[in-house]
């Protein structure tokens, strides 16, 4: 086997378990490796650190399989990682069955992806190594988990820096675009063929469990109380009573008002209707993700509760604030005072409002997609994350709950929180962290791996200054 001697000066990342090795650590090569095969890994005094599988077309030059010699990516070589990928998901995820089977470096298999949707399994090959290997994954996985059917979704662009076109299709077996999962409780459509990477967001199970207590707790806000009223029979229950001293017949009037942007499939948009929520306002700037969150809040039962908006999130959390502003403007006969001014001017109630929104809500939830692939994109996604939490922040409801989320890695943790501090202050409010998380269970990090530390999740009551 071919083998790689690392230069002297690298830094000690091997050694405290990252699995890459960078073209720039390389010093020399012993040997004639073949692209996607299989080298050992030495230090600069001949001592083996590793097995992994090499690229002499890309920057990541070596991905660590190993720290013990492996003589070969076979059948076998997969079969038994695969087992311990499932024990693993089955212990921390008992009973589910959608989840993120295979987590790449994480679950010591760089590369490769697989997604777990009951008796299909949707497989990302990433790199040159793990799509050489696509005939032993397969029949590994059907060892192993037996699926009724393997769908291949690598249509990402990752792969042309590994040299490798996109290509999606069917592997094994018998694979429908549609599948029904459970997750928490709740029933999920899930599009592998045309759904956002393999279809479906796992690394948000744990979070969207979280906003549980978020979501009861506001019918006094309206006047609603809990109170003894006696029956025609003479009996007396305890039944919610609005001011007006009649009682309340709606179920949910103890629910939150719910906005969830960047909806994609409508998994937060589930989650407060589960909990109890009044209303939820259902946002997403595609057609095709807000008519999957439509069909799985209709096979969920929460229909009635549910109104749905094709929008791009900045343009309407743009729109409902300055609503918000126009109104507060005409509630107190002035408009804000411009730099400089010793008052503010007079609201002009006789024209018609500009601004057509002007809604707030109990809870807002942002869950975008990634503002930053690159480091050269975090001033930008700092901008942008600045812009939404911001606008969004201005919409809760006073004492309600921002809830906020970044999967871009190059965004991290701290520089995502001082992002939001910035906007609050700009807002004008008062943020008080509740809760800090990360990707779930079935999305283990590897402690010194600093790529897999992506997701960061938080949830903040909002005041007024």
């Amino acid at each position: 086997m071919a083998s790689v001697i690392l230069e002297r000066s690298r830094k000690k990342r091997l050694e405290q378990g990252h699995p890459w090795v960078y073209a720039s650590e390389v010093a020399s090569v012993d040997g004639d490796p073949q692209a996607g095969g299989l080298v050992d890994v030495l230090n600069h005094q001949g001592r083996f650190l590793g097995t992994g599988y090499y690229n002499s077309a890309s920057q990541i030059r070596v991905r660590i399989l190993s720290q013990d010699p492996l003589a070969a990516m076979d059948t076998a070589f997969f079969a038994e990682r695969f087992a311990s990928c499932l024990h693993h998901r089955e212990r921390f995820l008992p009973g589910a069955d959608a989840y993120r089977l295979v987590y790449g470096e994480a679950d010591f298999l760089p590369g490769l992806i697989i997604d777990r949707f009951g008796d299909v399994l949707v497989v990302q090959l990433l790199t040159l190594g793990m799509d050489k290997c696509r005939e032993q994954i397969v029949q590994a996985l059907v060892e192993v988990v037996a699926p009724r059917g393997i769908y291949e979704r690598s249509d990402v662009s990752v792969r042309e820096l590994e040299g490798l076109e996109q290509r999606t299709g069917v592997l094994f077996g018998e694979c429908p675009r549609h599948i029904t999962v459970s997750e928490n409780g709740l029933k999920v459509i899930v599009d592998i063929e045309e759904g956002q990477k393999t279809g479906y967001f796992f690394d948000q199970r744990e979070n969207r469990a979280s906003i549980a207590p978020l979501i009861q707790g506001w019918g006094g806000r309206s006047g609603i109380t809990l109170q003894e009223v006696a029956a025609e029979d003479g009996t007396v229950q305890t039944l919610p009573v609005n001011k007006s001293g009649k009682p309340v017949t709606f179920p949910y009037w103890d629910g939150a008002t719910v906005l969830e942007c960047f909806a994609h499939t409508g998994s937060f948009t589930l989650h407060a209707c589960k909990y109890g929520a009044k209303k939820v306002t259902c946002l997403d700037v595609s057609a095709h993700a807000i008519e999957s969150a439509k069909a799985n809040v209709e096979l969920n039962g929460f229909t009635d509760r549910v109104e749905f908006v094709v929008d791009d999130a900045f343009a309407f959390l743009r729109n409902q604030v300055k609503g918000v502003e126009e109104r507060s403007e005409r509630a107190t006969g002035k408009t804000d005072a411009k730099p400089g001014a010793k008052t503010a001017a007079k609201a002009d109630t006789a024209k018609p409002m500009t601004a057509g929104g002007g809604r707030t809500w109990d809870v807002v939830i942002l869950d975008p997609p990634a503002f930053a692939k690159t480091k050269s994109a975090v001033a930008g996604a700092c901008r942008g994350y600045k812009d939404i939490n911001l606008h969004g922040m201005k919409l809760v409801n006073e004492g309600g709950y921002l809830v906020t989320a970044s999967c871009s890695y190059h965004m991290q943790p701290q520089l995502f929180l001082d992002t939001i501090a910035e906007a609050a202050k700009d807002a004008g409010k008062v943020l008080r962290l509740i809760e800090w998380r990360a990707a779930g269970k079935d999305h283990p990090q590897i402690l010194g791996v600093d790529e897999g530390h992506y997701l960061k999740f938080a949830i903040f009551e909002v005041r007024s200054k």
